[in-house]
């Protein structure tokens, strides 16, 4: 779910995204708390929901719930229809490829995220998957460098605020971009500008590819996630609380396979002191 909101607003004219993405989570976070949509805190003499409070670590649970309705809403009638009608028309091999495509996209951005979160090892597995599948994978539309052993790790600015020590803070629900917290958010304006095709200098074949892109992308996310989406809103109790923990355990998740994978070694060659 966070993935498909996170693609909602994407790449349009450089000069108003950078007004809009370079400055969004500031004025989402001023929004949030104009209109006063706190929770109250139970009394911590009832220690079982003061505990169950903070562990939420939703203290503007009433805002975030506005916009997560009003989101499911636009979904409802725009992005699930849409998608709904791509998946009869496509076939999963052309999805996955669609996919691929987007995913290589993006692997400069995450060699940079993995540079800058002192991961060498995931940072190299980039950089030959956007080689390998920006070559032989003919543009990435194929995906050779995961069989060769180069599969692709996820990650963002998020994730690598999250390995320099900074803490997750309190969960947002942001209009349009969906589930967030107060580190993650910061992943927003980060990806605009670590995307090559923003990078590279402006014309209307690249913008038109630019939009194009962005919607195929938006609409091939979306597809992905029709039936686990709908499974969640016809069996939880609480839809809003369902998709709060599953955001919070994929970022856990992602976290903890960046480290198992990139975990420092010393080199064979690295003679090791004697034991004394």
């Amino acid at each position: 779910m966070q993935k498909f909101s996170s693609l909602c607003v994407k790449r349009s004219e450089k000069s108003l995204k950078t007004r809009i993405l370079g400055g969004l989570a500031v004025p989402c976070l001023m929004l949030a708390g104009l209109l006063s949509g706190c929770a109250t805190a139970p009394a911590q003499s009832d220690t079982a929901d003061y505990q169950a409070y903070i562990q939420q670590n939703d203290p503007i649970e009433p805002t975030n719930r506005v916009f997560y309705n009003i989101n499911d809403t636009i979904d409802r009638y725009a992005f699930k229809p849409i998608a709904k009608g791509y998946v009869a028309i496509t076939n999963q091999t052309f999805r996955d490829h669609v996919s691929d495509f987007v995913t290589n996209i993006g692997e400069p951005g995450r060699l940079i995220y993995f540079m800058f979160g002192g991961k060498p090892r995931d940072a190299g597995t980039s950089l030959v998957r956007f080689v390998v599948n920006s070559t032989v994978g003919i543009g990435g539309i194929f995906d050779p460098a995961t069989s060769l052993g180069y599969p692709e790790t996820d990650t963002d600015f998020g994730i690598t605020l999250a390995e320099w020590g900074i803490p997750a803070g309190p969960y947002l629900y942001l209009p349009v971009f969906g589930p967030s917290g107060a580190r993650d958010v910061f992943s927003i304006p980060a990806e605009y500008f670590l995307t090559p095709v923003e990078a590279a200098p402006t014309s209307t074949a690249l913008k038109a590819f630019s939009y194009s892109e962005t919607a195929l992308h938006l609409v091939n996310t979306r597809a992905a996630f029709l039936d686990p989406i709908d499974q969640i809103q016809a069996t939880a109790l609480d839809p809003y609380a369902t998709f709060r923990s599953l955001y919070r355990q994929q970022r856990a998740s992602q976290l903890q396979l960046i480290d198992q994978r990139d975990t420092p070694t010393v080199p064979d060659w690295y003679s090791q002191p004697a034991q004394k």
